[in-house]
């Protein structure tokens, strides 16, 4: 039963404490994120180019391991692209079990038939059914939303895409973000035994920086390096020593004039998009369980001659340092002795947002 009592993380950085440690080791707080955090936010669905002609249907499973709930992308004549529930609304059985092309999708367990908009088309054997069909007949529609080359897919949405993505638009709209290519040979897919939430707080706290990746991020210029917090996520402006491996930033940008060799962006609650020079590194994180966590490392190229340059250059060896810490880390917040921390107010200004989001969602 879960019966935990609210947590809270003050406004006022300076006087907060930290997430309670059993926020990372309770299987209790690990069901109550998978409904009000994930069921509630936009996930990464892939590319928009694995969806090109009408008929086209793909069949996927958001969040597996975590939510696994059956979705199905298609396109319709009119070239629209849906998202939809993927189980029958008959008796529940998957309707489509593999990417392929078609007119229409039936159900091979009872004939029941939709359209590639998941409206209902006809049932064999139900003469004399009351009030049917109805609404709840057709296949339950999912958010979906495109930017740049990638879908995102939303099962309640509570906040807008625009609210959670234009905060990010204002800082990479000048970049040929619709040009990137999927690049396989730096694409990794990496497991950690440790909470989601922990592999984020990581990400989003500069104060590891010299510490962990003193050699490997060794082209930022730590005393220049900032967060911007927006509602739904932060940017961190990751400024380098050399303007040979920075961005040409446009007059209007807000950052013009400085050496920035990296945007790091994430996206509430579990995805990164980081923006270098050469291209987009996206990093989904998927929780697996209480302690174990994927995390998908997929890399999109615009500009291959600069890949092998600059702080994105060598990013399995930053990811090989996050995990060792981040490993640490949980099996330090399973002890009796330690509850709460506290914020640097400098440094850890990303990881106190996340954690008021979370005692937002979690204590609803």
């Amino acid at each position: 039963m879960d019966n935990k009592p609210s947590f809270q993380i003050a406004d006022d950085i300076a006087h907060a404490e930290t997430l309670p440690a059993e926020v990372y080791v309770d299987p209790v707080w690990y069901e109550r994120a998978k409904e009000k955090i994930f069921t509630q936010s936009w996930q990464f669905v892939g590319e928009s180019a694995q969806m090109k002609t009408a008929g086209h249907v793909r069949p996927f499973t958001l969040l597996e391991g975590c939510l696994d709930e059956p979705l199905l992308l298609t396109i319709d004549e009119k070239m629209q692209t849906h998202c939809l529930s993927n189980v029958c609304t008959h008796r529940g059985t998957l309707v489509v079990e593999g990417e392929g092309h078609v007119k229409g999708m039936r159900c091979r367990y009872h004939g029941r038939k939709f359209a590639l908009d998941g409206s209902f088309v006809s049932m064999p054997e139900f003469d004399g059914v009351a009030n049917f069909p109805s609404e709840k007949d057709n296949l339950p529609r999912v958010a979906l939303e495109r930017w740049g080359p990638f879908l995102f897919c939303n099962l309640n949405p509570v906040f807008s895409f625009a609210e959670w993505i234009e905060p990010l638009n204002k800082r990479v709209s000048f970049l040929p973000v619709d040009r990137a290519v999927f690049d396989p040979s730096t694409s990794h897919d990496y497991f950690l035994k440790a909470n989601w939430a922990l592999y984020c707080d990581n990400y989003l706290e500069e104060f590891h920086l010299p510490y962990v990746h003193g050699t490997s991020l060794s082209g930022l210029d730590y005393a220049e390096y900032r967060h911007d917090l927006n509602p739904y996520g932060s940017i961190q402006i990751g400024v380098g020593k050399s303007k040979k491996d920075s961005f040409e930033l446009p007059k209007d940008h807000p950052d013009f004039g400085k050496n920035v060799a990296a945007f790091y962006s994430w996206l509430f609650p579990n995805l990164m998009l980081n923006f270098y020079p050469w291209g987009i590194s996206v990093n989904v994180v998927y929780p697996l369980g209480l302690d174990r966590t994927k995390v998908s490392f997929l890399s999109y190229v615009w500009d291959k001659d600069r890949q092998s340059t600059g702080v994105g250059s060598d990013l399995h060896r930053v990811e090989m340092e996050d995990e060792e810490v981040v490993e640490a880390v949980q099996r330090g917040v399973r002890s009796r002795l330690y509850d709460r921390g506290r914020y640097s107010p400098r440094r850890e200004t990303g990881t106190h947002h996340f954690h008021k989001l979370l005692a937002r969602f979690l204590n609803r």
